[in-house]
């Protein structure tokens, strides 16, 4: 099972993997129509500047999560096959306890659609679109440890 890991010496706060991430998560999944699209996408991870470092920050997929257990719709579920919790957004009500109780901030509300937003490791891909986009390589996909 992979997972993603960050290496913060390597991070330049260049917000590369954010917009790779927004950008994979959109309609067209190109960047010029992307940005006119009436459903903006957002990234499912942030990348924040704490005292000259930069740390990108993203669901870690906890095997005991605090998400999970919040959720009152059910919509989030630990699949302990794939090694990620996985969400169900048409039973998800928006309550957006999953952000309250996260204890990384790496869960993210979307005022618009009220469904919170979190790293579902780009599940469609081989690879997340973060790692391709970083290019110091401080986003790293490799298997759990």
């Amino acid at each position: 099972m992979k997972n993603l890991y960050y290496d913060v010496k390597k991070c330049l706060g260049c917000k590369s993997c954010e917009i790779a991430c927004g950008l994979a998560h959109s309609l067209t999944q190109d960047l010029i129509k992307a940005v006119k699209e009436e459903k903006f996408s957002l990234p499912r991870k942030n990348v924040y500047a704490v005292k000259g470092k930069n740390f990108p920050v993203s669901c870690r997929h906890c095997d005991d999560a605090k998400c999970v257990t919040a959720c009152m719709s059910g919509c989030l579920v630990y699949d302990q096959d794939k090694g990620m919790v996985i969400h169900d957004e048409s039973r998800c009500v928006g309550c957006w306890m999953c952000v309250m109780v996260c204890p990384y901030g790496a869960i993210r509300p979307d005022l618009k659609t009220k469904i919170p937003l979190r790293c579902d490791k780009c599940k469609d891909k081989d690879e997340p679109a973060c790692v391709k986009a970083c290019p110091t390589g401080a986003v790293i996909w490799k298997e759990s440890v």
